[in-house]
């Protein structure tokens, strides 16, 4: 028998145009930065392929380690533009989601998926061109027996996480703002790039 819950997920909210227009330059350092150095998972949630690069809002999605029944559902409810945030409990085991899903994903408008543990098919992945940030990757297959949740809180590598909060994921990994904050937290990360930038041209003429 196979199981689900789905919680919180009946009302969302997109970002607005000019919200990922501010977001889509913020590197996830700066991000950081901003909050105080809170907000990013431990160094195991990394990108499964070079370039990839993310912005959305969360859907929250938990699962019983290895299984990814949950996932199915949460496809059914996802918005496009979202970010699915998978908790796996960091199990290594069994993959939870692999080309099939991803294709399934892209072609519903998902932004991209952050998953605390593992993913296969990455190559499959990639072509699609859909951003995954995971624990790691392992040609094992999942189980489909439930339960899980959608909708409700769940930690990332040690980082709680809601629906509605905002990811942004690069090369350095992984961070997410609570959405009360956003407005916040984008003024101070254009600030710390402006100034980073007015500190690179000084160094840069320094040597010159």
């Amino acid at each position: 028998m196979t199981s689900a819950v789905a919680t919180a997920v009946a009302e969302r909210t997109p970002l607005s145009a000019s919200e990922r227009e501010r977001l889509a330059p913020l590197a996830a350092s700066a991000v950081v930065d901003s909050m105080q150095r809170l907000g990013s998972p431990d160094a195991g949630i990394s990108p499964t392929w070079v370039g990839a690069r993310l912005v959305g809002p969360a859907l929250t999605v938990l699962t019983a380690a290895g299984d990814n029944q949950i996932v199915h559902a949460a496809l059914d409810v996802v918005q496009p533009g979202e970010v699915i945030v998978l908790n796996g409990f960091g199990d290594t085991t069994r993959a939870l989601i692999g080309d099939l899903i991803a294709e399934r994903a892209r072609s519903l408008g998902v932004a991209g998926f952050v998953v605390d543990g593992c993913v296969r098919d990455v190559d499959a992945i990639r072509e699609l061109g859909l951003p995954v940030f995971a624990r790691g990757v392992t040609p094992a297959g999942p189980y489909k027996n439930g339960p899980g949740v959608i909708g409700g809180a769940v930690a990332i590598g040690g980082v709680a996480v809601l629906t509605g909060d905002v990811v942004v994921a690069d090369a350095d990994g992984v961070v997410f703002i609570p959405r009360a904050q956003l407005d916040t937290i984008v003024d101070l990360a254009e600030q710390k790039l402006e100034s980073e930038a007015r500190k690179r041209a000084s160094i840069r003429a320094s040597v010159g």
